[in-house]
């Protein structure tokens, strides 16, 4: 008799723990794109309860840097581990987070200055609408988020202030924000267009340069995205992104900017990335 109710002691206790909810990530999905005449991969964390829940979540577009593709942020950003966390402990809401390949083709979140690689149509124009039919995700740019490192903080940077209506924060991590100057500008477009005439390095020099769209944007605009910069002490791109701090505070655009130690690492992607689920929770709060 003690052995039967000791056994149904332990089933009861072991019972939740076996059927307990964990999240979920899947980083080998597909969409087709006519723009981009391609399948286009991408990532994707569901948080623990998107598949017993009825309810729809926020959502988080979170961008590669160069050389990765959409497992850069499952492999090496550990960001089952530090969502789980974040979520467990409070300091994240509970969202979605969507990480696509920007490195198949051609690398990079940008049109091209001939409109020959067209993957900013693609994120917006197939691949947004695509993600947020598929899932239970909230439509409206308050539920909104988006983040990346280096060529994706770059991707993040003029993503947002393209298109301030689309998201309601935006976290820049070691961005790489756009050539300094026209010279670099050349230099950089050159690389894959060597051909590239002057009128294609000043538009190309023009709308990748983060400073510049700061510079230009309009009054109305100065509060509608909330805005994280984070950049470490020995980047490389430390110079761009303290420009683009110095910029903003200029323009008198409310942001805020972290500069810690590190360099351009993925220590210290990890290390910034639990800061940046907190800061869009406030987002999708509306503390």
């Amino acid at each position: 008799m003690k052995k039967t109710i000791t056994g149904l002691l332990l089933l009861c206790l072991v019972g939740p723990l076996a059927w307990a909810q964990t999240s979920k990530v899947q980083e080998n999905l597909t969409l087709r794109s006519k723009i981009l005449s391609s399948d286009r991969k991408y990532a994707i964390y569901l948080p623990a309860d998107y598949e017993t829940s009825d309810r729809s979540y926020p959502v988080l577009y979170l961008l590669h840097g160069g050389g990765d593709d959409q497992t850069g942020w499952v492999q090496f950003g550990e960001v089952k581990h530090i969502a789980d966390k974040a979520i467990a402990d409070g300091s994240a809401t509970s969202m979605i987070i969507v990480m696509p390949d920007a490195n198949t083709g051609v690398r990079g979140y940008f049109n091209d200055v001939r409109g020959k690689w067209r993957y900013e149509d693609f994120f917006f124009s197939e691949f947004m609408p695509y993600i947020e039919k598929t899932y239970r995700i909230k439509p409206e740019k308050r539920f909104r988020a988006i983040a990346g490192l280096s060529m994706g903080g770059g991707g993040t940077l003029m993503y947002t202030l393209r298109h301030p209506e689309l998201f309601s924060s935006a976290c820049a991590l070691s961005a790489s924000a756009g050539p300094v100057d026209i010279a670099d500008a050349e230099v950089r477009l050159k690389r894959t267009m060597p051909d590239a005439t002057p009128e294609e390095v000043k538009r190309y020099y023009e709308t990748q340069n983060a400073v510049i769209l700061v510079n230009n944007m309009p009054e109305e605009q100065k509060k509608a995205v909330r805005w994280y910069i984070d950049c470490g002490d020995d980047d490389f791109l430390f110079e761009m992104n303290s420009l683009l701090h110095i910029a903003m505070r200029k323009k008198e655009i409310p942001h805020e900017f972290r500069v810690r130690d590190g360099g351009h690492t993925w220590t210290y992607w990890r290390t910034a990335l639990p800061t940046v689920l907190s800061f869009i929770t406030d987002s999708f709060h509306q503390r």
